[in-house]
């Protein structure tokens, strides 16, 4: 967010104060919603945390609280705390320095449009839902995986799919950009060239880095379900954190 740079001198006259001529306003380094640097800053930490501070058993104690494991709702283990706070909590925790940093990435181009048109309360919970939504169908494939789920692209993939539906749109005329105007429907979306390319080039980079299991400096297997679940959601359930009153530029 900008701000208004410091109120020059103001040099006095016979007549009166006499102004100086405005200063032009200076961007901050980071000109990022504060609920987008929350969230970068949080997953940070808390791998700093993970990889200086803990000790490998308390790292490992670290992942079965708050990772998402599908085997813990196969109905084998009671349903305790760590069950319902996991589907959340695992989006703050990464599996390497390479994981984090693409994913804070797109977080600051996708998260930060996205949190200056919803506003902070709104687009945490547009983050915990699309996040939750990513699990559930990585839980719908891997009922009984072992394997503990780490990373916020499951819920990045749900603000990439929000970009979609507003057509990548964004209005810079508040200093800050925002996605703008009312989300395209959906014949709408399917007509612009540009939206479908993106999903069709979005779709066959999941499926590839996922089933090949490759990615550029991680070596762990991408969740491609995870992407596809938080990107559905945020695709199609947009409008319920959507509650900014905008002319209807289509008809649904």
């Amino acid at each position: 967010m900008s701000e208004p740079a410091s109120p020059s001198e103001i040099e006095q006259g016979e007549g009166g104060p006499v102004g100086r001529e405005p200063e032009r306003r200076r961007e901050p380094v980071f000109n990022m919603p504060p609920v987008v640097l929350a969230v970068i800053g949080i997953c940070v930490v808390v791998h700093l945390i993970r990889l200086y501070w803990l000790t490998e058993d308390q790292d490992f104690s670290l992942l079965i609280r708050t990772a998402f494991i599908p085997i813990r709702y196969s109905g084998r283990f009671d349903l305790d705390f760590y069950a319902f706070s996991t589907p959340f909590t695992y989006a703050f925790l990464h599996g390497g320095f390479a994981h984090l940093a693409v994913n804070m990435v797109w977080l600051a181009a996708f998260g930060s449009p996205l949190a200056n048109r919803f506003g902070a309360l709104r687009f945490s919970l547009f983050f915990a839902a699309t996040g939750l939504a990513a699990v559930v169908l990585f839980w719908a494939v891997h009922p009984l995986g072992l394997a503990p789920l780490v990373g916020a692209s499951g819920a990045i993939s749900g603000m990439m799919g929000a970009a979609a539906r507003f057509g990548f749109r964004t209005d810079r005329s508040s200093g800050k950009a925002a996605f703008a105007g009312a989300p395209l429907p959906m014949a709408a979306v399917f007509r612009s060239r540009g939206v479908v390319t993106f999903l069709a080039i979005w779709m066959v980079i999941n499926l590839a880095t996922g089933l090949v299991a490759f990615a550029p400096g991680i070596d762990s297997q991408i969740a491609w379900e995870a992407h596809i679940g938080g990107f559905v959601a945020g695709f199609f359930g947009l409008r319920a954190f959507d509650r900014r009153q905008q002319p209807d530029e289509f008809t649904a």
